[in-house]
């Protein structure tokens, strides 16, 4: 390994850029390369990372340690820790950086904490609380072995048809800035002189970020996932890239490219947008990184012409591809493109580079394992109290009370008898929305964490009962005298396309189960959904009250906490609730702009 007082890219306080010219100058073409590529942990071994000298491994989202879906982060730990090795006996050492989606917590783990999606995080319209998840999601994912997360997601979603509506913070440009401060959270805060565009990393207790996906992903049209974006240069810039530049002064380490495209041209060969504007003119630092497959993507049928792609990919400006399986042809074929003059040296050293910085700046040669100390903070009531205010916070209180002179809520804890009704209303993993423990996430108890239900249990006085009945009959209707229902419908989990949707709904007949509820007994509607969904006048209407609750995670009790009263409603919409579907994409600066609930709106309970 040769004279380490000579080696100095080895020498922890020596500047980061003397460090990545030194360690440059001793790679080999193959060693370059390897950097560049990203495999699924299923197809890694530690004998493959050491012999290619692969920069990085992820985690699809459904995979786990041993195939077990109730791996815990010791596991993952493990696992990660295993790869690791390989990586660190190579022939320069050079560690690799382990990536997961860690999208609202380590969500992919077994007993993490679950914060709300994104889309809830914007009504709450609170950078300190969304600084602090960061800092407990990066706890808890450090702890799992993880030390690059997928997150945040900066799309402004212009259109709810979208499937990726609840990774989004809002429809405003300005909200999704101001919640940018999950990367201060995630990365830790950069000292007041840190260089514009230089990728940060605070300690150990950090985790790289990712902004993305870099950019338009969310003016796509009719909201179609990976679709295309068909707007003016000055309006890709006001609405969507915007947020890139608060994400780029707080140091963050990575950009992943748009499967979309805009007006026509794939993000992932804009060479324009991603070296010409965010390397160049925004001054990036860091890696841009492919999405998954994100090569394999721009030719039909998939995967075809993937040495053209592979060409067209790099020389744009991605630095990193997550290939993620077919590791052996994209190291042959960008071999041959290099070899060919195709794709320049310049282009190979100027990624390296970049992926080298990344690594010395999250320090990851002088901690490249696991901290098992960490593992305290896994779904610690610490963590989880920040989540369950987030609850609170994001709730958005859209109709309280039939007479706006007699608020229905707060209810009173200590009635005799209460009805409990929908499916989500007692399950955990609908509750979580998709990327939770898998992509398109499930129902049931898929993890550790309080249901809708268990919170309402907890917090009824001693002498109140709770019937709870998924689809109550007529029969439980006239059997039981109830003061109040808590009727709490929504969304399945979805992800990605499986999300996208033309009609927007309340899937499963939840409008009939409000109707039929709320016509004998007074009632409170939660509605999770990951986006605004229709809400017919004839079921409004009934209703005595309703609170849009989004995607809420793991605790249950940020809704009691506030439906009983023992806090104020105090979230505001981060989308603009459309009437019918025909009206959208909507604008709340066009004249013509008329909602059911306008962009900003939320009610106080008087408490």
């Amino acid at each position: 390994m040769g004279d380490t007082v000579n080696t100095v890219y080895k020498i922890a306080n020596e500047p980061i850029e003397a460090r990545v010219k030194d360690l440059l100058s001793r790679m080999t073409l193959k060693e370059k390369l390897g950097q560049m590529t990203q495999i699924e942990r299923t197809v890694a071994t530690p004998d493959l990372i050491k012999d290619l000298c692969i920069g990085s491994v992820l985690s699809g989202p459904e995979t786990k340690p041993n195939e077990n879906s109730n791996a815990t982060s010791a596991d993952w730990a493990d696992m990660i820790d295993g790869l690791q090795k390989g990586a660190l006996e190579s022939r320069l050492g050079i560690p690799i950086f382990y990536g997961s989606d860690a999208v609202h917590g380590n969500n992919n783990v077994y007993g993490t904490t679950i914060f709300p999606h994104n889309v809830g995080l914007g009504a709450t319209r609170d950078p300190d609380l969304l600084e602090r998840i960061g800092a407990a999601t990066a706890l808890e994912t450090r702890a799992s072995g993880v030390q690059y997360v997928f997150a945040p997601c900066i799309a402004v979603c212009r259109d709810p048809r979208w499937g990726r509506c609840y990774e989004s913070y809002s429809e405003d440009t300005e909200l999704v800035r101001k919640m940018t401060s999950l990367i201060t959270g995630l990365q830790g805060k950069p000292p007041v002189n840190h260089p514009n565009g230089y990728p940060y990393v605070a300690g150990s207790n950090n985790v790289m970020a990712c902004a993305k996906h870099y950019v338009g992903d969310g003016g796509t049209d009719k909201g179609k996932s990976e679709g295309n974006t068909i707007i003016s240069y000055d309006e890709l810039e006001n609405i969507h890239m915007l947020p890139y530049l608060d994400c780029i002064a707080k140091g963050v380490c990575t950009v992943m490219a748009s499967y979309s495209s805009w007006n026509g041209d794939k993000m992932h060969t804009n060479r324009y947008l991603l070296t010409d504007i965010l390397k160049e003119k925004l001054g990036f630092k860091g890696i841009v990184i492919s999405d998954w497959e994100g090569l394999d993507s721009l030719y039909e049928p998939y995967g075809s012409n993937y040495r053209t792609a592979v060409s067209l990919g790099i020389n744009a400006g991605i630095d990193m591809v997550m290939v993620p399986i077919r590791y052996q042809l994209f190291l042959e074929d960008l071999t041959y493109l290099v070899e060919s003059g195709e794709v320049s040296m310049a282009r190979i050293d100027d990624a390296v580079e970049r992926i080298l910085r990344v690594k010395f700046a999250a320090g990851l040669f002088e901690h490249p394992m696991a901290d098992r100390s960490l593992l305290k903070f896994v779904g610690s009531k610490a963590h989880r109290e920040i989540a369950r205010e987030a609850v609170r916070k994001s709730l958005v209180l859209l109709k309280n009370g039939k007479d706006p002179n007699k608020p229905f809520l707060p209810l009173n804890r200590n009635v005799k008898k209460i009805l409990v009704a929908g499916k989500h209303a007692d399950d955990l993993g609908y509750q979580c929305g998709g990327w939770t423990s898998s992509k398109a996430g499930a129902s049931g108890r898929i993890t550790i964490g309080t249901t809708i239900l268990d919170a309402v249990k907890e917090a009824i006085g001693d002498n109140s009962e709770v019937v709870y009945e998924e689809n109550p009959t007529a029969k439980t209707l006239s059997e039981h005298v109830f003061s109040y229902a808590i009727v709490v419908v929504g969304e399945a989990p979805y992800a990605e396309s499986r999300g996208d949707n033309s009609e927007l709904v309340i899937p499963s007949k939840g409008d009939e189960l409000l109707k039929l509820v709320a016509q004998q007994i007074p009632t409170l509607a939660i509605l999770i959904s990951g986006r605004p969904l229709v809400l017919e006048p004839s079921v409004l209407e009934t209703l005595d009250a309703l609170i849009a609750a989004w995607l809420p995670g793991t605790e249950g009790n940020g809704i009691t906490d506030v439906i009983f009263g023992d806090h104020e409603f105090h979230g505001r919409l981060p989308v603009s609730w459309f009437k019918s579907v025909d009206q959208l994409p909507m604008d709340s600066r066009k004249d013509s702009y008329d909602p059911l609930f306008p962009f900003g709106y939320g009610l106080k309970s008087n408490v």
